[in-house]
């Protein structure tokens, strides 16, 4: 059994083609596609976070409507950039979030994937320090941040309207969020040091290291090396795993016109720069359900994962992108032992 969601980018432009015009489409097409894939079955509907491009940004208003609209399906990131945040602050939204949804927050934090602009978080106005790398600043904030969900007396009671000299946590705090926080990781080393710190840990189509070796070896190494690390560290529990997969079955007219002519070109893995860093790009699986199936089937990564997170094309609309869903988990997933 695996739990699978979906992931959305949040696109929007008022261009031919798109149904998501606008933010506000972007916004309520999201909660509509949660609505959707929860009456489906699907467990978990997450969304991309991005500032300063037509795409979704603050994630916190729209994951609280997404809570107020469904009952039971699991509402994420993947993920918060935290070189934008206020720790304290988002520890305050998402407690409100987590509460209004019932307790079903999964958050993916990290440092973020490359933004449209240069250094947009000193805009924001994070600086970061000279001694200190964005990586740092990211791990320092989510520090703040983990022990602020979990309770912690952040700051010194004023006893004069307190009415005590203790110290004092931040409000709403939401029992259990703090062990739904994962870190996204790019890399072997980055998941060694998410297992250690007890997070959940977030794996994409991106691994921004390359050994040669496929990428889904590559990314089920890294699980490996997380769990490991996890285990070493003496954490109670068991840790989940998320894996990104563009899964595109090829059911009826309308899917091989969109996506029939990238079947090809997208079956591999691509490496290519990010950061300065040689990485690896995943492939896509777009086919027929029966050779998606047999492909599938080999995905070391998928197999280690207990969540596998399905990016869906949010520009196509709620209908396409709910047929796309339902296609994957009645005629792929059970299949493969995932249903």
């Amino acid at each position: 059994m695996k739990s699978i969601g979906f992931l959305s980018f949040g696109h929007y432009q008022d261009v031919p083609g798109s149904l998501v015009h606008t933010a506000a489409d972007a916004l309520t097409q999201t909660i509509e596609l949660a609505v959707a894939a929860e009456e489906l079955g699907v467990d978990g509907a997450y969304v991309r976070v991005h500032h300063f491009a037509p795409q979704l940004a603050s994630p916190f208003p729209l994951l609280a409507a997404m809570g107020a609209r469904t009952s039971r399906i699991e509402l994420g990131t993947g993920v918060i950039d935290m070189r934008y945040e206020n720790p304290l602050y988002m520890a305050e939204e998402a407690g409100a979030a987590d509460l209004i949804s019932g307790g079903r927050l999964q958050l993916g934090v990290s440092r973020g994937s490359p933004e449209p602009a240069d250094r947009g978080f000193e805009a924001f106005g994070y600086v970061t320090p000279e001694d200190a790398t964005d990586a740092d600043v990211a791990r320092q904030k989510t520090a703040i941040f983990r022990a602020a969900i979990s309770g912690a007396g952040l700051v010194r009671a004023n006893p004069q309207t307190a009415g005590h000299a203790g110290a004092l946590a931040i409000e709403p705090q939401s029992p259990g969020l703090d062990t739904r926080i994962w870190w996204g990781s790019g890399t072997r080393a980055t998941s060694k040091w998410t297992g250690e710190q007890g997070m959940n840990l977030m794996s994409s189509t991106l691994l921004t290291e390359d050994t040669g070796v496929p990428f889904d070896e590559l990314q089920a190494e890294q699980i490996q090396v997380f769990r490991d690390a996890w285990k070493e560290a003496g954490h109670e529990g068991t840790p989940r795993v998320s894996v990104s997969r563009s899964i595109m079955p090829l059911v009826t007219d309308a899917d091989r016109r969109y996506f029939g002519i990238r079947a090809q070109a997208e079956s591999r893995d691509q490496v290519g720069v990010i950061d300065d860093s040689i990485s690896r790009f995943g492939k896509s699986y777009i086919g027929e359900p029966d050779k998606l199936i047999e492909e599938l089937r080999s995905d070391a990564a998928i197999a280690a994962a207990d969540t596998l997170l399905l990016t869906v094309p949010n520009q196509l609309g709620v209908d396409y992108n709910a047929k796309l869903l339902e296609s994957v988990v009645t005629l792929v997933a059970p299949e493969l032992g995932w249903r």
